[in-house]
């Protein structure tokens, strides 16, 4: 399964694969097959990108069309 989303938002920052992938701690080949759906992103990458991006995974991942990201749960 491809993910367009992590493509679209990249690119609309004007940023290449090389620094996210640099801020993800993993080589742009790695990042590339991540959009292509050629390989499988681990929890921890989806929350990184989902941090970097100020959106939330389910948005990432095609999900919902909400960009903003939940709300916080705040402890009381």
């Amino acid at each position: 399964m491809e993910f367009p989303r992590i493509r679209d938002m990249r690119e609309d920052r004007d940023l290449n694969q090389a620094h996210l992938a640099k801020y993800l701690g993993i080589t742009q080949v790695a990042y590339s097959r991540y959009g292509l759906g050629k390989r499988n992103m681990t929890p921890e990458v989806l929350i990184k990108l989902a941090k970097f991006h100020n959106t939330s995974i389910d948005y990432l991942l095609g999900c919902t069309d909400t960009k903003e990201p939940y709300a916080k749960n705040r402890k009381q």
